[in-house]
């Protein structure tokens, strides 16, 4: 049997070593032999400069055969080793074949053995880079989610963690965290990308932001709604850094990669404080607000009544994000009026 072309087929087409492929099908091979001959003791052997695949059997040498499948003559037994007398083993050429079940059992091996070594490979090449933002290009959609080329690697974003609305054109490129890196593929999938995270976003501002990723800004707290907005918590360690407009730019500037990535998502950057009434004023972003005042765990927060859509946003999406945020109950007063029942805002938003 001449695998030689097989071999070099396999070693260009999956880019595997050479002598691991031939230890692989030696081992595939072997299996198959075993399933047609499991009492037999049988070796494989690979001749790399001829190609060919032998097979061997372990006999017994005696005087009298008595089964030929496991016994070999003297006489022989002598014809291969001189040296060899009664009672001791000897290898033998195997001249039996298999079977089509015992050879698709041995391509079952084989196939499995492989993948095993290029699912090691991906673990090897990507485990460091888990939790990081990873840079590839679209190559399909599908009902799922969508699968990403990473180098030569496919990697797959679940619809789940895909931003809801966004659009994925095949050949384009697009960034992701690598959220997660399998031993073994699950189904087709080893590498796992993320959209939605807030890790995914904050990766965006050290990716963007020279600041950010050397410690001069920090990105404190985060809250997303993807697709329709984040608040982003900013504090400064140089307290000649202003925070928010390091990060959004001249313009827009340095913001406005990172929108492009999110789709048009919006983003508020916050800056950190340590006042609850100002932290709450802040969060409430884009509207402006009059007055804060915090009572336990409910933040009564005034405000015109021509700023009250703003502060509770697209289906409340706006007052939800906030309330996440400085982890309150935030309820809106019109200035100059009483208290408004929170869900009332809401519904007429609706």
């Amino acid at each position: 049997m001449n695998l030689t072309d097989v071999i070099q087929e396999l070693v260009e087409e999956r880019d595997l070593d050479r002598s691991t492929l031939a230890s692989i099908i030696k081992e595939g091979m072997l299996a198959g032999y075993e399933k047609k001959y499991p009492e037999l003791e049988l070796r494989v052997d690979f001749d790399d400069s001829t190609g060919n695949l032998t097979v061997g059997v372990c006999k017994e040498v005696v005087s009298v055969v008595e089964s030929e499948d496991v016994q070999i003559s003297l006489r022989k037994a002598r014809n291969i080793n001189p040296d060899v007398v009664a009672g001791e083993k000897i290898w033998v050429p195997f001249e039996k074949g298999i079977g089509r079940v015992e050879v698709l059992k041995a391509k079952q091996i084989i196939a499995q053995r492989i993948r095993e070594i290029e699912a090691q490979a991906v673990y090897n090449a990507f485990k460091d880079k888990e939790g990081l933002i990873v840079q590839g290009s679209l190559y399909k959609n599908e009902r799922a989610g969508s699968l990403v080329k990473l180098q030569d690697v496919i990697a797959f974003l679940p619809k789940s963690l895909s931003v809801p609305g966004e659009t994925l054109v095949p050949g384009y490129p697009i960034k992701a965290l690598l959220k997660e890196v399998l031993a073994q593929p699950k189904g087709e999938n080893q590498l796992i990308l993320d959209r939605v995270s807030t890790t995914f976003l904050k990766k965006l501002f050290e990716l963007e932001i020279p600041e950010v990723f050397e410690g001069l800004v920090e990105v404190k707290q985060i809250v997303r709604d993807p697709g329709y907005k984040s608040k982003v918590v900013v504090a400064s360690h140089d307290v000649n850094i202003d925070p928010v407009g390091t990060c959004v730019g001249v313009g827009g500037a340095r913001i406005k990669p990172i929108l492009k990535e999110l789709g048009g998502e919006k983003i508020d950057v916050i800056t950190a404080s340590s006042s609850q009434e100002e932290f709450v004023r802040n969060s409430l972003k884009p509207a402006e607000i009059n007055r804060v005042e915090v009572m336990g765990r409910v933040a009564r927060v005034w405000l015109n009544d021509d700023q009250r859509s703003l502060a509770i946003g697209k289906m409340g999406k706006n007052i939800a994000l906030a309330s996440e945020l400085v982890g309150l109950d935030i309820e809106l007063v019109e200035s100059g009026g009483s208290a408004k029942n929170l869900v009332m805002d809401i519904n007429e938003q609706e």
